[in-house]
């Protein structure tokens, strides 16, 4: 019975990553909440958890985009992209996890602060897109040049921050210079790829002997089925966001998101200071 509950939390797990992860209301943040509440891990053990489910992600970026990684062979512009955005989130993401990293593990309460932040964000950017009646028109990537990649790559970098959302900050981003709404999506998605494969092979690399200890809480069948769930919902959720941006008006979904996300920040921060009774001196 202990093993289909703990199966059942690690499907959850999956879930939550699956979704969240696609939308901008920071995955991380939304993962350490629920392994905190679900499996009773601490922070170290949630993080490590959550670093594991971008497995999940990244194999439903590399399946749903598999065409698109295969015409970087003869698509320079995408490489282009993909490069400059790279290496601009690394210059700026490095250190900025760098510098938080060890704050954030003795005061994890604020991780919440930055995605209020974020949903009040999200709903200015909701507002603008709506009632601006001067946003440029770039239409996709054939109208973006070297400056637009480098301020797309410096958000994306901004989101190393713990409860900053990777595609929120992107997302709207591109949506504030003009870029159509489906295509400001694939190409945050498209992004996600390089930018995850080194986050996650530099986290490895630099922690290894804390990561082996923190996910030593996680049976290893929990952890596989949850990264399949996480790879599974995220196909679905890629193919749900891309369909919807091409139809639908993108500043309510916006709008929601952002609601969504200070909603969720208030909820993480009194959580920590009111129950968990967490120690931030």
């Amino acid at each position: 019975m202990l093993i289909v509950v703990n199966l059942l939390f690690s499907v959850i797990l999956g879930l939550v990553q699956g979704v969240s992860e696609w939308l901008p209301i920071s995955s991380k943040t939304q993962v350490l909440f629920a392994s905190y509440v679900l499996f009773g891990l601490p922070i170290s053990a949630g993080y490590a958890f959550g670093l594991f489910l971008e497995i999940g992600s990244l194999g439903s970026a590399i399946t749903y985009f598999r065409r698109d990684i295969v015409a970087l062979i003869h698509d320079r512009q995408l490489l282009r992209y993909l490069v400059v955005v790279t290496i601009f989130t690394a210059i700026v993401g490095a250190p900025l996890f760098y510098v938080t990293d060890e704050y954030l593990q003795k005061t994890s309460p604020f991780i919440g602060v930055p995605m209020i932040i974020l949903g009040l964000a999200l709903v200015g950017v909701g507002l603008y897109i709506r009632y601006s009646r001067a946003l440029p028109k770039i239409g996709g990537l054939d109208q973006m040049r070297l400056k637009h990649y480098i301020i797309v790559g410096i958000a994306q970098g901004i989101a190393a921050l713990p409860g900053v959302s990777r595609s929120g900050m992107t997302v709207s981003t591109m949506l504030i210079m003009g870029v159509k709404q489906d295509q400001a999506f694939r190409l945050s998605y498209l992004a996600y790829i390089p930018a995850s494969l080194g986050a996650f092979g530099a986290t490895v690399l630099l922690q290894r002997h804390e990561i082996k200890t923190d996910i030593q809480a996680v049976s290893p069948l929990g952890l596989l089925v949850a990264i399949v769930t996480a790879l599974l919902i995220g196909l679905v959720t890629i193919s749900y966001l891309l369909k919807y941006a091409k139809t639908r008006s993108i500043w309510k979904l916006d709008i929601v998101l952002g609601v969504i996300a200070l909603v969720l920040g208030i909820v993480f921060t009194i959580y920590y200071y009111l129950l968990a009774g967490v120690n931030v001196s």
